[in-house]
């Protein structure tokens, strides 16, 4: 996904003189390729997050298409009040960019976890949630924030996901995708741990339980339609993420089934 993402802003940044990109110390290496093309698009804040999402959002109310980029829990929870009062109150075009989601950075203690995430984000105004589920995901939703002038979270893998997709077709913000056709149980999963949900309804569909598998790469605004749907035609619906339960990609789930009278 890593990989995905940088080949993708350096598209953006190759016809779009106004994108930057700001680092908190991080990525050296995987960044390279956009250091070396942009250098003067390229910043690195230091282990400095609030810094880095004021720096941020002072361009883009300049003008700029700004992209932040460290692990998961730092441009977000650690610099909190700057996204809130700095970017999601002002509307700033600043996408925020989150690698490692869940305990993809595991041996490294809950300092790096990132589980309560999507709960924050999905809360705070005028900010659209991304969540891709593998590096094609990745591409549509790098192309589809070039296109929000607003504040855009894309929390992102670590690196290394298999693709799940053999094509994505007529991909739309607020909408999720069908992976795998079934008719009795619904799983809806959205980041990198849809590949272990791919493989939980492959193993299920070959033993005759018929098990359909639907990607949400965006979040908020979460696809409803998609939701109603499969409340109203399966059996059972099981969510997937690398969250808390409190607040994230299921409590979103829940939060559109409560209100389904039929």
């Amino acid at each position: 996904m890593r990989n995905s993402f940088v080949n993708a802003i350096c598209q953006l940044a190759e016809t779009n003189k106004d994108v930057f990109l700001i680092t908190g110390d991080l990525g050296f290496g995987v960044l390279d390729k956009f250091w070396d093309k942009f250098p003067d698009r390229f910043i690195n804040a230091g282990i400095s997050e609030q810094n880095m999402t004021s720096m941020a959002a002072g361009l883009a109310l300049e003008g700029k298409q700004v992209y932040t980029y460290s692990i998961a829990n730092f441009p977000t929870l650690r610099c909190l009040e700057q996204i809130r009062n700095d970017v999601a109150y002002h509307d700033a075009n600043v996408k925020i960019v989150s690698i490692g989601a869940g305990f993809a950075y595991g041996s490294a203690g809950m300092s790096h976890h990132a589980t309560e995430d999507i709960a924050i984000m999905r809360a705070l105004p005028n900010i659209t949630v991304f969540s891709p589920a593998d590096p094609q995901e990745v591409v549509e939703v790098v192309e589809a924030c070039n296109k929000i002038n607003g504040p855009c979270y894309i929390r992102l893998g670590r690196g290394g996901e298999p693709n799940l997709h053999e094509e994505i077709k007529d991909f739309g913000v607020g909408k999720a995708i069908n992976i795998v056709e079934g008719d009795s149980t619904c799983i809806f999963a959205t980041g990198a741990i849809a590949g272990e949900a791919k493989l939980a309804a492959d193993r299920l569909n070959a033993r005759g339980l018929s098990t359909a598998l639907y990607s949400f790469p965006t979040i908020k605004p979460i696809d409803i339609d998609v939701i109603r749907k499969c409340a109203l035609n399966f059996k059972a619906i099981v969510t997937v993420e690398e969250h808390n339960i409190i607040g994230g990609f299921g409590s979103a789930v829940a939060e559109v089934l409560s209100e389904i009278k039929e």
